[in-house]
């Protein structure tokens, strides 16, 4: 045990209330999307909120996932509303992105600011929007469109005898 009355010295810890856990912006986030969100948490000192730093290369290489990826954590993050971009980055003057955590209160010069948990305002339906809502789908398809003027179709035939695929010959 540490000090009287305080935690083991068991370091540092990322406390994520329920609400944030059990949210549905949180249950569909991918795999690499919470390893991104929980590097960043790793990041965040209580006093540096908007100025949370971590490039896509630093990503990529603290968690040994591609640069792509990790592309795609920080905008789908964004979209469900986890962090919020303040600064971008600048490649030429070595400068990595400074990011909001948006379940944190964050510190300004005219004083402290609740966390804006823009995370709750996230809902599937928002995501995916009523192109993708099966309800929205038609069960019965279109009629198909009437030939356009022309030849009718023949099938395809090739105009060699050679095999194609690895060209080795058998």
């Amino acid at each position: 045990m540490g000090k009287k009355g305080g935690r083991p010295q068991e370091g540092q810890y990322v406390p994520l209330p329920y609400a944030v856990l059990k949210s549905a912006a949180w249950r569909s986030l991918s795999g690499a999307a919470v390893k991104v969100f929980l590097e960043l948490h790793t990041r965040f000192n209580g006093g540096n909120n908007g100025r949370v730093r971590l490039s896509m290369n630093e990503a990529a290489d603290a968690l040994g996932i591609g640069k792509a990826t990790v592309q795609r954590s920080f905008v789908e993050l964004q979209d469900k509303g986890f962090i919020v971009l303040t600064t971008p980055g600048a490649w030429y003057h070595r400068r990595a992105h400074e990011w909001r955590l948006t379940i944190k209160p964050m510190q300004t010069s005219k004083g402290r600011i609740s966390p804006t948990n823009d995370w709750k305002n996230w809902s599937e339906k928002t995501e995916r929007g009523s192109d993708t809502d099966p309800s929205a789908v038609r069960m019965v398809p279109p009629q198909n469109p009437k030939p356009v003027s022309g030849s009718a179709t023949e099938p395809v035939r090739a105009n060699s005898t050679r095999r194609l695929g690895s060209g080795m010959e058998h």
